[in-house]
């Protein structure tokens, strides 16, 4: 039963101490989806997300004829065992000129721009296509580089829909640029580890995108032939926990995450310690991922005004994030700037109000955590956060120590939804 469309969280009214998981990270799942699938030998992938953006990878896998097994993960419900039986760089299934083989691939960045690259060392034609938004995102970049390593790729608009003509490996060189998306040039190291693609990256932070730096890692990491491989939890999601710590914590609430790494192959695990000094400027280039957007919405309970740097790649996201954070926290009462790809908070008491997700399952989020704390928040189309979190307002539902007690309504008939209801998948 999907969420209804309108949700109210109420403030919690007593301390808790709590100790929540958080689900498999999606940037590493479906990196090691992909990776297990190329290389040769059975691959599981232990503690990994599933979320619609992993099923989406792995419905395309499939698709593209890899075996691929999902077995439950009794440790987290938001995660599945995954075994996939790599082929050592052959793609089994193909279309043709007539009838490319259809990959959908939703709302999902991941999926988009790693299978583009994929499907070249196919031997075959291949359609990739999502929803609406998913269309509107860049991918100019990528399909320039595809081209100059010597693939065909028919597009109208340099986005997606695409039609991609697999050739199969070939040696090439490429510049790609990664100004408006690293996630460009992860998915030609990926794909270039079969396809020996030589690979010159230009842009934003070019030589320290940490995003590209985790695909590197991954593929020395990954072990060879059968085998299997942890996947960390996902820290961009962990923000929402620990921004709910911080958040509560003067009520004399203690809250943490369940299993968390110091060291991780992710910038969002740097969150819990940036918000612990809370500095005047954060940045998502040098600092942050994702998790900004969390930053940005426990702004107004700062003792300080905060300047938030580098959002540019926050407005070709699930939404135009940067808007998106603005026009809601208007809405709640916050003293709010926007100048070039810079916010500016200012410290000040918030309302509560009905907030409007755009689809974006990490607005959904960001506000359904700073509701813990300011009464009267609505959010609609909670169900968004399917695409990553399925089960987020769950946690905060669940009695503690495993979750905060939260009471969740169904805004339009006051109903408190019990904790099953309040799954998004």
């Amino acid at each position: 039963m999907p969420l209804p469309e309108l949700i109210e969280i109420q403030p919690l009214e007593a301390p808790v101490r709590a100790e929540i998981s958080v689900p498999g990270s999606k940037s590493i799942t479906n990196r090691v989806l992909v990776l297990a699938a190329l290389r040769r030998g059975r691959m599981e992938l232990r503690h990994a997300l599933w979320s619609e953006d992993t099923q989406v990878m792995v419905d395309c896998l499939r698709r593209l004829g890899f075996q691929v097994e999902v077995a439950a993960d009794p440790s987290e419900p938001g995660n599945r065992h995954i075994t996939v039986q790599g082929l050592g760089g052959e793609i089994p299934n193909a279309g043709t000129i007539q009838q490319p083989l259809e990959l959908f691939v939703g709302n999902a960045g991941t999926a988009a721009r790693f299978l583009a690259a994929m499907v070249c060392l196919g031997k075959g034609v291949y359609r990739l296509s999502g929803i609406d938004r998913m269309h509107q995102r860049p991918q100019s970049a990528l399909f320039k580089s595809l081209r100059q390593l010597g693939y065909r790729v028919e597009t109208l608009n340099d986005r997606i829909p695409a039609i991609i003509h697999g050739e199969g490996p070939r040696r090439g060189k490429c510049v790609v640029s990664i100004e408006e998306s690293s996630q460009f040039a992860s998915a030609l190291l990926l794909a270039g580890t079969v396809g020996q693609w030589e690979i010159e990256m230009e842009g934003e932070n070019s030589e320290e995108s940490p995003y590209v730096a985790m695909t590197a890692e991954l593929i020395r990491a990954l072990p060879e032939g059968d085998a299997s491989f942890e996947i960390e939890p996902d820290a961009s999601s962990a923000s929402y926990i620990w921004g709910a710590d911080w958040l509560l914590r003067d009520g004399g609430s203690e809250i943490s995450v369940t299993g968390w790494r110091k060291k991780s192959l992710q910038i969002d695990a740097r969150f819990p310690e940036i918000l612990r000094s809370f500095p005047p400027a954060i940045s998502r280039r040098d600092e942050l991922g994702d998790s900004i957007m969390t930053a940005i919405v426990l702004a107004p309970f700062g003792k300080e005004v905060k300047r938030f740097t580098h959002l540019g790649r926050l407005r070709v996201q699930e939404c135009e994030r940067v808007h998106a954070l603005k026009t809601e926290l208007e809405k709640c009462g916050a003293k709010i700037e926007e100048n070039g790809d810079i916010l500016t908070v200012h410290p000040g008491e918030l309302h509560g109000a009905t907030i409007y997700t755009y689809n974006d399952h990490r607005m959904a989020m960001c506000f359904g955590t700073l509701a813990l704390k300011v009464p009267g928040i609505k959010l609609e189309n909670a169900g968004c956060v399917r695409k990553t979190f399925p089960n987020f307002f769950q946690k905060l539902a669940a009695a503690p120590p495993r979750g905060l007690g939260a009471r969740i309504s169904d805004a339009a008939t006051e109903r408190i939804l019990s904790v099953e209801e309040l799954n998004a998948d």
